[in-house]
């Protein structure tokens, strides 16, 4: 009886995976229609537009106008502001086959608002390698990710890593300071238990592998380690395929201290000669925290660390304002240090 109803089950379970599967490609078969719709109204607004002798003038009237009689038959899909997007669609990814079939329409339309077209071109790259919904392209575009990757790398460097020309060399490569934590959805108090961060970050552990970095899957939480008649616990360990390396976390509700450093150079120590075989890299250890004394880092590691990283955790995004205050003191703090070293 049990056989009968386990070959029912799996029988069903096949049939709801084809009818998943179906409706899947359904969906990417539109989008990728849509894109290519949208596309193609681009180019013959834009070839419309030339013929106009004051083309700016000219080719507002003709969206405006085109607008006005496209929005009531089709819907709202071909507003004056949507047409508008198609233009400049066309204007950004003159070439059809440059467009990638993985996108939609929603995160071109995100993407062709990004002026800078280096940022631009890194996006839609980590879009593609990461298979990023439009709400996690969204979210990538708002914390700034290409800005805190710029604060320890220089331009070709995060674009040759989009463009899968190199690999990651240095752990700074891929791990950003500051993180933003906002998905984990802890309430707005004065004060958290570590206990409770972490619980989050298990909860939401897809969310923050992305926002932690390229290459990252999870190993163990609480890691038992025991050292004579003593026991200790990493919070959360980590392995990274593109660096080739264990990565030990460390989580913090407070501000960083030289003891929480020690703590975490001592569990990279017991990977580094109890876990790492000898074709891997060296382990690296991140500490969270919610703030930190990067003089009293400095001054607690050794001279040319490059495995223990201090970096800090926001739970809420800021404004736009903000994150550009953050980023260019962060630039001017990273710019000190490299003339006082």
């Amino acid at each position: 009886m049990n056989e009968a109803i386990k070959k029912r089950n799996s029988f069903l379970d096949d049939i709801r995976e084809i009818i998943n599967a179906a409706r899947a490609q359904a969906v990417r078969s539109v989008d990728t229609c849509r894109v290519q719709m949208y596309w193609h109204m681009g180019k013959r607004i834009f070839e419309e537009e030339q013929q106009g002798k004051d083309r700016a003038d000219y080719g507002t009237y003709l969206i405006k106008n085109l607008a006005k009689q496209l929005e009531p038959e089709y819907g709202s899909g071909f507003s004056y502001r949507q047409l508008a997007f198609c233009r400049q669609f066309y204007r950004l990814y003159p070439i059809v086959n440059a467009v990638r079939s993985q996108l939609n329409w929603t995160q071109y339309r995100m993407l062709i608002q990004i002026e800078d077209p280096c940022k631009r071109e890194y996006y839609e790259l980590e879009a593609v390698n990461n298979a990023w919904t439009g709400r996690e392209l969204e979210r990538q575009i708002h914390s700034q990710l290409y800005e805190r990757l710029l604060l320890s790398n220089n331009k070709e460097a995060v674009l040759a890593l989009a463009r899968k020309e190199r690999i990651p060399q240095s752990p700074l490569e891929i791990i950003k300071d500051p993180m933003y934590l906002e998905f984990l959805g802890l309430e707005r108090k004065p004060t958290y238990y570590e206990k409770d961060l972490e619980s989050a970050i298990i909860t939401h552990l897809q969310h923050f592998l992305l926002e932690l970095g390229q290459g990252f899957t999870f190993v163990a939480r609480q890691k038992r380690i025991l050292l004579e008649d003593d026991e200790f616990f990493a919070d959360l360990v980590f392995y990274n395929r593109l660096l080739k390396c264990f990565v030990v976390v460390e989580s913090k509700t407070r501000k960083t201290t030289h003891q929480d450093l020690g703590q975490l150079q001592m569990y990279v120590n017991y990977y580094d000669r109890m876990e790492k075989t000898s074709e891997e890299n060296p382990t690296i250890g991140i500490l969270l925290c919610t703030d930190k004394n990067d003089t009293a880092v400095r001054m607690t590691l050794p001279e040319g660390n490059k495995t223990i990283l201090a970096s800090e955790y926001k739970l809420y995004l800021p404004t736009q304002s903000q994150l550009i205050t953050e980023v260019n003191n962060v630039r001017k703090m990273v710019e000190e240090q490299q003339n006082f070293g």
